[in-house]
């Protein structure tokens, strides 16, 4: 298949190890992977704000520049992000039809219907769990929210990662609950959102993990900072780190404040 792959904000600009992840599995399993350069933002940041309005423009960039997935060009667009693609589903052609721009929201609907987050891309469209990846490490699985509600992908991701050779795959206690970040939601009701981290955190360190993932690395970031404080010793990777991770190339045990400073590497 020829896959386009949407980056997002936070992981182009802060963490680039997932998209380059997603890239290298894709490719591993015998896909071709494109990068449209005029991508950005796409959009959720402004409407979950309330500014919808500002919101248009984004959004036409986002539509405008996966179109060709809707002509038959690409196959699918895959984006390591349950918010984004729960974004790209539920919100862009809404802000297109409230601006009255019906074309171009039809078209948004079209890019919707071939826009897969990575575990559904994976399990649904492509029909694999076994990625071939080998990952010796003690994990964790936080389900964030949009994926877990907003898109429903419920045992997808758990199913790739039971999958992974040589996995300790614990189960995290109270996954559901949410880590307290939700965008802006940190900002605006900090200390709700560092009461509801503390939570979390207390409950990935329960585990004995030695890595925490998810499909979303705005709720790693936001778990991550907390255990980083806490000098808990867990790191955090995105769930496409570690299916792209195999024998021959694996990959790096995240670095984690626990008195020591190395980066580990599977081994």
């Amino acid at each position: 298949m020829r896959i386009a792959l949407a980056a997002t904000c936070i992981a182009d600009t802060l963490f680039p190890g997932a998209p380059r992840a997603t890239v290298r599995l894709l490719e591993r399993l015998g896909h071709d992977v494109v990068f449209p350069r005029s991508q950005a933002c796409c959009g959720q940041m402004h409407i979950n704000t309330g500014y919808v309005d500002e919101a248009v423009p984004v959004v036409r960039n986002h539509v405008q520049t996966f179109a060709p997935v809707a002509d038959g060009e690409w196959d699918a667009v895959v984006i390591p992000s349950g918010s984004c693609t729960g974004s790209v589903r539920h919100q862009q052609a809404m802000v297109c039809r409230r601006a009255g721009l019906d074309d171009l929201a039809a078209t948004a609907d079209a890019v919707a219907a071939k826009t897969y987050e990575l575990s559904e891309l994976l399990v649904d469209v492509l029909g694999v769990t076994d990625v071939g990846a080998w990952f010796p490490h003690r994990v964790t699985y936080h389900p964030t929210c949009h994926s877990l509600r907003m898109l429903g992908v419920g045992e997808r991701p758990l199913r790739l990662l039971r999958a992974v050779e040589d996995i300790d795959l614990v189960e995290l206690p109270e996954a559901e609950s949410c880590c307290g970040f939700g965008g802006t939601f940190a900002l605006k009701n900090a200390d709700t959102s560092a009461a509801m981290l503390v939570d979390k955190t207390a409950n990935v360190r329960g585990t004995g993990a030695e890595v925490l993932t998810a499909g979303d690395m705005s709720c790693l970031m936001h778990i991550g900072g907390g255990l980083s404080r806490e000098r808990a010793g867990v790191g955090t990777l995105h769930l496409a780190e570690i299916l792209a991770s195999t024998r021959s190339e694996p990959t790096a045990l995240p670095r984690a404040r626990s008195g020591a400073d190395s980066v580990e590497v599977a081994r």
